[in-house]
């Protein structure tokens, strides 16, 4: 699904990302130029503040609203505003220069993919309500209200809908199991602590299309029965955090969040709440100790949230793009999104590119893409040049992959037969020059730095870890260390209470099975 615009008479529609990864190399200031060197041709324009396409390499990309769609020029430094502008630039014209793109639509950047999740991300303004409306904004809660509470559960299990965080567990399963609880006090959470590295969709999506995410929280919350939302948002995207709350308040104001929504006797209201660092929370217990307002740590299970959540009573818990992606299922029907996809990996998600590739941003895509199509096509390899050595897949606690399984399909059970997974989709590409023992090293590190220290295998045995690999990289007693090594794993993964000590194992093991030689074997 697609939406593009085609201008209405009266002023020229030029389109600035106010993303946060387009604000950080100028589009603000590149919007200001523009509307000044338009005031000075008396050019009539309306800028308006979109959210990023994805394509971050060509950021800030400025758009012009034209008859053949939007023309794109990019990346534009606010010191080419003024020779663009009078070369053309505002009436779509197709320069000469290295900044004219043509129609975005057309990029092949953008015709590989198929957008559903993130259809309007980067089309429409995120803080407009009327653009939202207009862009088929509520469809899917609309005809949520029109079905039974039990029949919207059936229709996203029906959908094959996996979390979105990571774990890939059924969304429709977990709902199914809220719905059926017994309790005068619901609520539906969502898990917008991004903290793997080189992840950022959800911040993308939260500040380019905000209202889907409440509207999909909404459905969410008529589906189970719940009455209050929060959303759990990381303190390091500031952008997100006050374009979430802006739509919020919006949201209220247009009867979509409150009393009686959209003139339905449904009641749910929405909050933010930022947390503060802690990488645990992105555990979905962690961020349910720190929501009550204790520090953040793993509760032991059972019980599982979806009975017993935040405050002990029944919670949905859910990733942003799991959430965000409800309104299309609903919308459009469950077959529909399940038309796309492999096995039992079915819809789309939305892969993240980043480390050292030429062409990094965001591909919404079917599930059954290959990882070389991704990194090697779509993102042209490394950005410096030099061959492709090495990509981990899942965040930080995420295997380690080599080129020579780069036809490995981007599928939750074809990644988990080769001991990796797909987690929350970032990819984080590496060249020739990486030394892996030293990527290893750091996987044990960063479990030491951010456990929760709740239970012994993750707070010591990361620190132990840490300190076997310094051995084996400084050439003490490798083939000993390297069998100790291996045991470590082994307590980790099967004594760790959650995943954060339960999955460091991943990305070592994978580094000395797929590069050995780093390790001296």
């Amino acid at each position: 699904m697609t939406f593009s615009a085609t201008p209405i008479g009266g002023s020229i529609k030029v389109f600035v990302p106010r993303d946060a990864a387009a604000r950080s190399v100028g589009a603000d200031k590149v919007a200001e130029r523009i509307e000044a060197a338009a005031k000075a041709t008396g050019q009539q324009i309306e800028v308006v503040r979109n959210g990023s396409r994805g394509m971050l390499w060509l950021e800030p990309l400025v758009e012009v609203e034209t008859p053949q769609g939007r023309v794109g020029y990019g990346p534009v430094a606010p010191e080419d505003v003024d020779g663009l502008v009078a070369a053309g630039m505002l009436d779509g014209a197709a320069l000469t220069v290295g900044a004219y793109l043509g129609v975005v639509e057309e990029l092949p950047w953008m015709k590989r993919q198929q957008r559903l999740t993130f259809a309007r991300v980067g089309v429409i303004d995120p803080r407009s309500a009327d653009d939202h409306a207009e862009y088929e904004g509520n469809a899917g809660l609309r005809k949520a209200l029109s079905m039974t509470p039990a029949e919207v559960v059936e229709e996203v299990v029906d959908s094959g809908l996996r979390g979105r965080g990571g774990a890939g567990f059924p969304t429709g399963i977990k709902w199914r199991t809220v719905l059926g609880a017994e309790s005068d006090l619901k609520f539906v959470c969502c898990n917008a602590d991004e903290g793997d590295s080189g992840t950022f969709a959800d911040r993308m999506l939260i500040e380019g299309d905000p209202f889907t995410l409440i509207e999909g929280m909404t459905i969410a919350a008529y589906a189970v029965g719940a009455t209050e939302g929060y959303v759990y948002l990381r303190s390091e995207y500031p952008d997100a955090v006050e374009t979430l709350n802006a739509a919020i308040r919006t949201a209220r104001d247009r009867g979509w969040l409150g009393k009686n929504i959209l003139g339905s006797d449904l009641v749910f209201d929405l909050h933010v709440r930022v947390g503060a660092g802690a990488y645990i929370c992105g555990e979905e217990t962690s961020m349910l100790e720190s929501l009550e307002g204790k520090r953040g740590m793993v509760r032991a299970k059972p019980p599982i949230p979806a009975l017993e959540g935040l405050f002990g009573r029944p919670t949905v818990v859910n990733n942003v793009l799991s959430l965000a992606t409800i309104p299309t299922i609903l919308a459009n029907g469950a077959a529909t999104y399940a038309g796309y996809g492999m096995g039992r990996s079915l819809g789309t998600n939305v892969f993240q590119l980043g480390g050292n590739v030429a062409r990094g941003g965001i591909v919404e895509t079917a599930f059954g893409i290959t990882l070389g199509e991704l990194v090697s096509d779509l993102g042209g390899g490394t950005a410096s040049g030099r061959p492709t050595r090495a990509v981990q897949v899942g965040g930080p606690l995420g295997a380690y992959l080599p080129v020579e399984q780069f036809d490995l399909p981007m599928d939750y059970e074809a990644f988990a037969a080769v001991g990796a997974m797909v987690g929350h989709g970032g990819i984080v590409v590496f060249d020739e020059t990486v030394d892996m023992s030293a990527m290893a090293r750091f996987a044990f590190e960063f479990c030491a730095e951010e456990s929760c220290g709740k239970c012994t295998p993750c707070r010591v045995g990361a620190v132990r870890g840490v300190e076997t690999i310094d051995r084996i990289r400084n050439g003490e007693d490798r083939k000993k260390n390297l069998v100790l090594l291996d045991d470590l794993c082994d307590l980790m993964t099967d004594g760790s209470l959650c995943a954060m000590g339960g999955l460091t194992p991943l990305p070592v093991r994978s580094a000395v099975r797929h590069f050995g030689k780093d390790f001296g074997a």
